[in-house]
């Protein structure tokens, strides 16, 4: 990948994907974008990151509250970890929210995106940690889902680019 192409994503041409392997991807794109913006110096590249934190975040959110989290919940008849990961992914929105509203010379900026990286952090935990071993042992369809993810993310996303 040329150093001047925006990162993206896993690539959304696999079909067959795993839904828990394309979810842990967005993971790693956004925590490698947070650990670019703490080398950031630029008040340009700093606004730039965020942007596509804040649209990554966005869309994953998205497409999990929609499709992921709803055939979990219902698969695991779950009332405890789902339900927790949709009030984080709330208190997620809040933050983008004041992020997106401000500039990277402001005095809380910074303080702003670090939050949100601890706070992404916490619940990739969570999630990678809790929800996805019981969802592999579980009998959803995974490709189907994942499958329906990918279908998603890339309606999301083709207004964006």
């Amino acid at each position: 990948m040329a150093t001047s192409q925006k990162k993206t994503a896993a690539p959304t041409s696999s079909k067959s994907k795993e839904a828990t392997a394309l979810l842990r991807a967005d993971h790693k794109l956004v925590d490698a974008l947070f650990d670019e913006y703490e080398k950031a110096r630029s008040s340009t590249k700093k606004k730039a990151l965020v942007a596509q934190i804040c649209q990554e975040l966005t869309v994953h959110a998205q497409i999990e509250e929609e499709i992921f989290y709803p055939q979990v919940q219902e698969a695991l008849k779950d009332r405890e970890l789902v339900p927790e990961a949709i009030v984080e992914h709330q208190t997620l929105k809040d933050l983008i929210a004041q992020i997106e509203d401000a500039e990277p010379d402001e005095e809380l900026y910074d303080a702003r995106v670090k939050v949100l990286s601890e706070y992404v952090k916490h619940h990739v935990k969570e999630e990678q940690n809790e929800i996805f071993p019981k969802v592999k042992k579980s009998n959803l369809d995974l490709k189907e889902i994942g499958a329906q993810l990918i279908e998603r993310k890339e309606e999301l996303t083709s207004g964006l680019k």
